[in-house]
């Protein structure tokens, strides 16, 4: 994997451009052009080895805050709900109601949020935007395709799979049935506003703003191609693993992937962002609608 962005004729490497006249010493300079390898080079955050562990620090706490959240938000609603008795049946159903889904993202992604803001604050700039990539730019479109070319990979990923594994295609869309089953009219829309919108955003900030950029600091020393590719793929690993879904893990590690290596050559997160929006719409769509699904070859 290269350091450097798919920029034809582009000879000259990304530089850190000058301070503006009349900054003073505590102003941070302007992010880095370039690729995710130009930037850590140039001195983008984290910006040092402990600097880098400090982040996944944040990353562990974060996830695991976000699960104590998740369970916070779920039990306060499930009280307005008059349902705080049933909670434990509610947890086993396939398909939850809608508050309780709903509830428990803005949990998770609480804690997501959260390690972005202790590692920009704490061992950052403080510039959240900066320190995380997460910038967009009108070429961010090309993300649709990219969305589109992942939901392809996975089923091609799955051929080989699918004949071995009894009921496959149910136990493969039971994580989105889970989220879309019992939901209709403006639960529905809530629905898929969180999956198309939030999801992308607060996972792209957490996995590959926070994560990978950690991980391509630590893994630098491997090499231009050897430590990018481990810190990619190490960030997918994760990524796949964080959704506790065992049968899906090999699809999601797959996108993770994808994503990891559009993330670094890009050196922001724009494009992830809609990559990821535009495949969980592919698969949202596929369980209301038969026809997406055998078109993308998921069924």
């Amino acid at each position: 994997m290269s350091d450097r962005p798919d920029q034809a004729g582009d000879a000259a490497t990304a530089s850190v451009p000058p301070v503006p006249a009349g900054a003073g010493p505590d102003v941070p300079p302007p992010v880095p052009a370039g690729s995710l390898g130009d930037q850590l080079a140039a001195g983008s955050p984290p910006t040092g080895g402990a600097s880098a562990w400090m982040w996944l620090l944040f990353g562990a706490l974060g996830f695991l805050g976000g699960q104590v959240l998740a369970v916070l938000a779920v039990s306060v609603s499930a009280l307005v709900a008059g349902r705080f008795h049933d909670l434990a049946a509610l947890a086993k159903l396939t398909e939850p109601p809608t508050w309780y889904i709903v509830a428990t993202l803005f949990g998770l992604w609480g804690g997501f949020f959260g390690a972005a803001l202790l590692a920009s604050r704490l061992r950052g700039t403080g510039r959240l935007a900066g320190d995380l990539g997460l910038r967009f730019r009108p070429a961010d479109l090309l993300g649709v395709p990219i969305g589109v070319a992942g939901q392809y990979l996975v089923a091609v990923l799955y051929l080989p799979i699918a004949q071995h594994v009894h009921d496959f295609h149910r136990r493969f869309d039971a994580p989105s049935q889970r989220l879309t089953g019992s939901s209709h009219g403006v639960a529905y829309a809530l629905i898929v506003v969180c999956t198309v919108v939030g999801a992308p955003f607060f996972e792209e900030l957490f996995f590959r703003g926070v994560l990978l950029r950690a991980l391509g600091r630590l893994f630098g020393p491997a090499g231009r191609r050897v430590g990018p590719s481990a810190a990619v793929v190490v960030s997918a690993g994760i990524f796949g693993w964080a959704h506790a879904e065992s049968l899906q893990f090999l699809g999601l590690a797959l996108f993770g992937v994808l994503l990891g290596v559009v993330a670094w050559r890009t050196g922001r997160l724009g494009m992830n962002m809609v990559a990821h929006a535009s495949f969980n719409g592919i698969a949202l769509l596929a369980v209301v609608v038969p026809g997406v699904a055998t078109l993308v070859g998921l069924h």
